[in-house]
């Protein structure tokens, strides 16, 4: 082979081994660009979360996989490596944990929602009670159980903790507990009769035409209910797009649609 057919030889070697890395970049980057953003979110999000997704997904034309559990349950999912995008805790607690193991992008981190803590019961229950220091719940509870999230782990359950321990209500009730893996799946006790009192957030009884809010907790009777939210280190372009989008304007009579209050 001769000095010029060599060089013709390598120079075209070399073109098309640019144009397999370039098309190999390109099919990773359209793969990257359909494969749907994937978020985890507090289990009381849930039906805000849905129709902001669904908003934004007629709009982009992406997808979106969304994970609710309770913010316990998703952060320890993130510890082990789950390949989530978008996070959103319903305490400040559980976003600290993932933010100290170096799990979310900390500059995207933000206060999102506000929220209320409220005592609920079956919609035809005649329970009705003044949620004030020396309140007799254990009384209005009688033989029945109380539904909560694990007041260890469960953001709502440690939310109820503390307002019924401020109220000097816990000893009354502390041996009635049904405690629950999620705020949702406590929702669930009552509405199905299971249980004859819960302590939820105030978006989740909306939730459920099946049962009824007795009474609201005073809001100095507990931490303030704060949803945080930030990207994780795995966001991806996308991701970045539908963080932005939960954020916007857009979103925000969808969220106050189910009683969340807006923080930013």
């Amino acid at each position: 082979m001769s000095f010029r057919s060599h060089l013709i030889a390598t120079f075209s070697a070399a073109l098309l081994s640019a144009a397999l890395l370039f098309n190999q970049g390109a099919l990773a980057q359209d793969s990257e660009a359909k494969a749907p953003v994937i978020v985890f979110a507090a289990a009381s999000l849930k039906n805000a979360l849905d129709a902001i997704s669904s908003a934004w997904q007629q709009e982009s034309g992406q997808s979106t996989k969304i994970s609710y559990a309770a913010s316990s349950t998703l952060a320890k999912q993130l510890e082990q490596d789950a390949p989530a995008h978008i996070f959103i805790s319903a305490d400040l607690d559980w976003m600290d944990y993932v933010e100290k193991k170096a799990l979310i992008d900390t500059k995207s981190r933000s206060d999102l929602l506000g929220n209320k803590l409220v005592l609920i019961a079956p919609k035809d229950s005649k329970a009705a009670i003044d949620l004030k220091e020396g309140a007799d719940l254990g009384k209005l509870l009688g033989n029945g159980r109380l539904a909560v999230g694990n007041v260890e782990s469960v953001p709502a359950g440690k939310y109820a903790k503390a307002a019924l321990e401020k109220l000097g209500m816990w000893p009354q009730v502390a041996s009635k507990l049904a405690q629950a893996e999620s705020v949702r799946a406590a929702l669930l006790l009552v509405s199905r009769g299971e249980a004859s009192l819960g302590i939820v957030y105030q978006t989740d009884a909306a939730s459920d035409p099946n049962v009824k809010i007795v009474a609201t907790f005073p809001a100095d009777s507990h931490p303030p209910i704060i949803y945080p939210i930030a990207l994780t280190t795995k966001a991806t372009d996308a991701a970045k797009s539908f963080f932005s989008y939960i954020k916007s304007p857009k979103a925000v009579p969808l969220f106050e649609a189910q009683g969340f209050t807006m923080l930013k």
